[in-house]
């Protein structure tokens, strides 16, 4: 008999993945969407004969609970959120009801329902913050320096707190950043590789950017996802790091994506102070040993192999929309 997953964000950049992942697997994949009629269905437009989509929003207590009652799940993955940071400083209270009390809605909904059922949460490298050792592991304490952050510290721990205090299969990955050709044109990854297509095909002369010298641990999101489902197979939940272990500027992200298409950076990108984040945080890299040594898993892809992936398909898409 095969298991059932339910995705939440299975809309976004990690959830369709995953949803691919898991319907290789075999499972029958659910994926909550909120109750809208423009909700956007493009990334996973592929899979709508595969997968079962229902509505259900994470401020809604109710919902959530006859989400849970009528899916039956073996496996819950809470992908969704407000995962914009900057977005999170113009909404924070939005940002602290749906990436933070969203997660209890939804571990009280597993409680209410089903204690069985086991539950990934999504935690975020972004709640390191100003960094007190580099790298970071899962012992390194949390300083979130975003509504976002500390939104995501709340969900890490209110997870934690259901999994010793109901004795939920509750586990979080703290994923550091990942992109792919799918993540949100608002990302910065997305906003480089696609600025460098658009002035490639000369569709546009610069490109705006703030601090250059910001340095991320940046993997691809196909290769994270089956983290996400080794960690729901384990014999007892934890949480774990997943990244590469190697950090990169966003100056080395501009110039592989410039690269990429045959330009010098620096005669379109233009440093504008105005993008900085209120308070920054200025150098993430995880450390995977766990990862590696108790799931057995490492990245497949590297940074340069990512960057070119992601301006190929950009450009794939630039020239596509120029036809139309």
């Amino acid at each position: 008999m095969c298991k059932t997953a339910l995705i939440t964000g299975i809309t976004g950049q990690d959830g369709s993945y995953l949803a691919e992942f898991l319907l290789n697997k075999g499972y029958r994949v659910c994926g909550m969407t909120r109750q809208s009629g423009s909700q956007n269905l493009a990334r996973i437009e592929h899979l709508l004969g595969a997968i079962e989509i229902r509505q259900a929003d994470l401020m809604d207590q109710l919902s959530l609970v006859s989400l849970v009652d009528s899916t039956q799940p073996d496996e819950i993955y809470n992908l969704a959120a407000q995962s914009f940071v900057p977005t999170s400083w113009q909404q924070p209270v939005l940002t602290a009801e749906l990436t933070g009390l969203g997660v209890t809605r939804l571990l009280e909904a597993i409680r209410l329902v089903n204690p069985r059922i086991r539950y990934y949460q999504a935690s975020s490298s972004e709640m390191f913050g100003k960094v007190q050792e580099t790298p970071q592991t899962e012992e390194t304490p949390f300083r979130p320096q975003s509504p976002y952050g500390v939104a995501k510290t709340y969900g890490h721990y209110i997870t934690v707190n259901y999994r010793e205090s109901f004795n939920i299969f509750a586990c979080s990955g703290i994923l550091f950043n990942h992109e792919s050709p799918r993540r949100g044109a608002e990302f910065l990854s997305r906003k480089v590789t696609k600025g460098a297509s658009l002035i490639k095909l000369g569709l546009e002369d610069k490109l705006e950017l703030g601090n250059l010298e910001a340095a991320r641990d940046w993997g691809f999101a196909g290769d994270y996802v089956e983290a996400m489902w080794l960690m729901m197979q384990l014999d007892e939940p934890s949480d774990f790091v997943i990244g590469t272990g190697k950090s990169h500027k966003v100056k080395d992200l501009v110039e592989a994506s410039f690269s990429r298409v045959n330009l010098d950076w620096k005669d379109f990108v233009v440093v504008d102070e105005h993008l900085f984040r209120p308070a920054e945080v200025d150098r993430l890299i995880a450390n995977p040993a766990k990862a590696k040594s108790v799931l057995g898993w490492e990245p497949k892809t590297d940074f340069r192999s990512l960057i070119n992936l992601m301006v190929d398909a950009d450009l794939d898409l630039a020239k596509r929309e120029q036809r139309l």
